[in-house]
């Protein structure tokens, strides 16, 4: 099995929001996405625990860089295989992890897709204002909606476009097309050197001085309100579902 949604380490199995950040395509900024969520959880006072899938390891990277002073972050190296020890054991979650944060694999092939966005509360799909990007962003979508069996209605799917350079001829095709798409752009990430600053020393947006990246945070706002509409979503499905 690919994926495992993860366990407390107490195996009491508790609520957790899960949020998916897959885009097939090399380059799409994944696990700058992955990371910067982690960062921003951790330093709202969360306690989120990061899963890196990919096996290039770019979020572990990340992780070990991080210094032990910052607001915590768990790491989970899932690409790794541990000899003698179950699957469900290395993908164990802390007792009180929230959220945990799933980047995916690079290339991950379609019929993966479902395995893991399946328990997924939400779906994060970064984009680059590219015509390759664009292209690449066209098939992950209907990939998800076909072989990962997400419905629109359920409303956990949504794009942030990465990397952009506002007032240019690529941005504009860009937003035209996930317009069409009809799947929510969360948020648009601007194209700042911040965030190569940031990855190089383990931190994420929200640890840099708030009014060096005051733009960059207006966005990560925008992000965090839609993550946030969603975990309410889920705890209204959760009582539901106990009442029955």
């Amino acid at each position: 099995m690919a994926c495992d949604r993860g366990t407390l380490a107490d195996g009491s199995g508790g609520a957790m929001l899960r949020i998916v950040v897959l885009n097939p395509k090399g380059g799409s900024g994944k696990s700058t996405v992955a990371t910067g969520l982690a960062a921003m959880y951790a330093a709202r006072g969360y306690h989120p625990a990061l899963m890196d899938f990919d096996s290039q390891g770019t979020s572990t990277r990340w992780l070990e860089k991080r210094s032990h002073e910052r607001p915590q972050i768990h790491g989970v190296a899932a690409y790794a295989r541990t000899i003698g020890v179950t699957r469900s054991f290395q993908l164990r979650v802390p007792h009180g992890a929230d959220p945990v944060i799933v980047d995916t694999p690079a290339a991950l092939q379609t019929q993966h897709f479902l395995e893991h966005v399946k328990d997924a509360d939400a779906v994060l799909v970064p984009v680059m204002p590219s015509d390759a990007d664009i292209h690449a962003c066209s098939r992950c979508i209907g990939h998800l909606l076909i072989s990962g069996k997400i419905k629109r209605r359920e409303s956990r799917l949504g794009v942030i476009a990465n990397r952009v350079k506002p007032n240019t001829i690529i941005c504009r095709t860009l937003m035209r097309f996930l317009d069409q798409l009809q799947i929510p752009v969360i948020t648009t990430l601007r194209d700042s050197q911040s965030y190569v600053h940031a990855g190089e020393l383990g931190l994420g947006i929200h640890d840099l001085n708030p009014a060096r990246v005051h733009p960059e945070l207006v966005q990560w706002e925008q992000l965090w309100s839609w993550l946030e509409a969603r975990r309410q979503v889920v705890e209204q499905e959760g009582t539901v579902a106990a009442a029955l």
